[in-house]
């Protein structure tokens, strides 16, 4: 598919494109929610606060079929130095845990 613009469409804007322009950039692992509502970081092994984590991005986004169906992308930093990425459901359909996982982060 191509923009407006005649240039080739690299799917930015899109969950996938922003994944895929973040793992170029660097952001390698995936960072997930434990049952306590902290990040598990596969680098250092560690569950950590997400209040301690450096948030380098942010991106969300909505279903284009329904807009209740919303995610939210992160690029983190941990405190170990690794960077990866976070997703999870954003608003009414987003876990116990990914809720207080986005309520910590800073």
């Amino acid at each position: 598919m191509n923009e407006p613009d005649g240039k080739p469409d690299d799917g930015a804007g899109t969950l996938l494109g922003e994944i895929s322009r973040l793992r170029k950039a660097g952001y390698t692992l995936d960072f997930y929610a434990t049952a306590e509502g902290r990040l598990a970081c596969r680098a250092c092994e560690m569950d950590e606060d997400p209040a301690t984590m450096k948030v380098d991005f942010t991106a969300r986004f909505e279903g284009q079929s329904n807009p209740d169906d919303e995610s939210i992308l992160l690029a983190l930093t941990c405190e170990c130095g690794s960077k990866g990425l976070y997703t999870a459901a954003y608003g009414p359909s987003s876990s116990p845990e990914d809720t207080a996982v986005l309520n910590r982060l800073t």
